[in-house]
């Protein structure tokens, strides 16, 4: 009995997997399918980067702002200053107040007590300390200030009032500047139109079922890949037709050398009409022929370092 059951569970498991795959392929039946697959070199296991999450420029310089000094703060009792000046004041009021009693021979002021000059007198050396004092707090603070504006490392005080953020590099720089220094003729601008350029390529061989025309587009990998998913239409007797295909944008997310090899991951935002339809009848099978399809994949192209021929190794959903 416990076999049955055993053989049961393991054979539902299986048809819901391959409905799923199946339900899968077909909602999303585009080149590729709308899954991942091929090679990211020593990346292929490591999910690509956003370039949302590189520094940008509002990130990388921020505009300059006037300096404010930081506010005048009352600090905690203590400190040599204060002891000195309480000592002090403490010392001459206590005098004062002896000689006042009768203790302190032969008297001062006006009458023997606290007259009106020692009264001015105190007055004035307490308000030239509370100066002095104060006047080294603020110091103090404007040179924490600066110094914890170098300690962040990005900030660089400028004389005159104003402050400014250094831009600092990102991966994609680092990777451009080595690029460049084996092929001086690579442009950024020119890279995402052959991307988008390769794209619709791509697109309309699967389309048509034949890599003939994009076969030095691809790596062997992907290749054999697209060739077994038309090698599944044509059994099946079906051909998913693509239409009213827009790229929305490319954007360069990852840059890097290995091996002898440039790699570089682009982002693109595109939408479609994507249906399959049925070779004898023309019934749409999957898809929708009003419904466009949103999406965004990673692209990932790899070419011998040098100035050679990009070919897509791999293909990633965000």
């Amino acid at each position: 009995m416990k076999r049955h059951v055993v053989k049961l569970f393991t054979l539902v498991a299986a048809v819901m997997m391959l409905t799923v795959t199946a339900l899968e392929f077909d909602a999303h039946a585009r080149a590729g399918g709308g899954r991942s697959f091929g090679s990211r070199g020593s990346r292929s296991y490591s999910r690509p980067a956003s370039p949302y999450s590189q520094p940008g420029p509002s990130q990388q310089a921020a505009p300059a702002r006037p300096y404010s000094p930081p506010p005048f703060q009352q600090q905690p009792a203590g400190g040599f200053l204060r002891s000195m000046a309480g000592g002090m004041l403490g010392g001459m009021l206590g005098g004062m107040l002896f000689r006042g009693l009768g203790f302190g021979g032969t008297g001062g002021g006006m009458g023997g007590g606290i007259g009106l000059f020692e009264i001015l007198l105190l007055a004035g050396i307490g308000y030239l300390i509370y100066r002095f004092v104060k006047k080294k707090r603020v110091d103090s603070s404007y040179s924490t200030y600066e110094q914890g504006g170098y300690q962040h490392g990005n900030v660089t005080p400028i004389y005159g009032g104003t402050e400014s953020y250094e831009p600092q590099p990102t991966d994609v720089d680092t990777g451009m500047a080595h690029i460049r220094q084996m092929d001086p003729s690579f442009d950024e601008s020119r890279f995402n139109d052959s991307v988008m350029d390769i794209f619709f390529k791509i697109q309309g061989a699967w389309m048509n079922r034949d890599l003939s025309s994009v076969s030095g587009l691809l790596t062997d990998e992907m290749k054999r890949i697209f060739q077994e998913d038309m090698d599944r239409l044509l059994r099946d007797k079906q051909v998913n037709r693509l239409e009213n295909i827009a790229v929305r944008n490319v954007e360069i997310s990852e840059v890097w050398q290995e091996s002898g090899q440039d790699y570089i991951t682009a982002l693109i935002y595109a939408n479609l009409l994507d249906y399959t339809t049925d070779d004898a009848t023309g019934t749409v099978v999957s898809g929708s022929k009003t419904e466009p399809v949103k999406f965004e994949e990673y692209w990932t192209f790899t070419r011998p370092v040098g100035n050679n021929p990009w070919r897509l190794s791999a293909i990633n959903q965000k």
